[in-house]
């Protein structure tokens, strides 16, 4: 299983940036999928995730500013971030729970990092 996210970069405070993240490989069922993330010097927090059945999660600091959607077929999740601050400004991390086979526990999974630069 590979999680494969895209889509950080440099932003303007207030601004706005799409994450993707795309889960490959042997899946045979997706129970969480989200993200994390880990600024300069700080530990790796969690911003909000997605179940399987859609209900959403979200870090309290991101609340009405982050949402975060999913397709179930393409298994890929997105984060859309609005009102960006620079304190938002991290390596952020896909991260997923997969089940691999139906007789399999689920698994935790990691995708590369991928920097968002929140400018003031």
């Amino acid at each position: 299983v590979q999680l494969q996210a895209s889509g950080g970069g440099l932003v303007q405070s207030e601004g706005s940036l799409r994450l993707s993240c795309a889960a490959s490989g042997s899946i045979f069922s997706i129970v969480a999928i989200g993200w994390y993330r880990q600024a300069p010097g700080k530990e790796r927090e969690v911003v909000g995730y997605i179940t399987s059945g859609g209900s959403t999660n979200y870090a309290d600091s991101v609340k009405g500013r982050f949402t975060i959607s999913r397709d179930n077929a393409k298994n890929t999740v997105w984060l859309q971030m609005d009102s960006l601050k620079p304190e938002d400004t991290a390596v952020y991390y896909c991260n997923a729970r997969i089940r691999v086979s139906s007789s399999d526990p689920v698994a935790v999974y990691w995708g590369q990092g991928t920097l968002v630069t929140v400018s003031s």
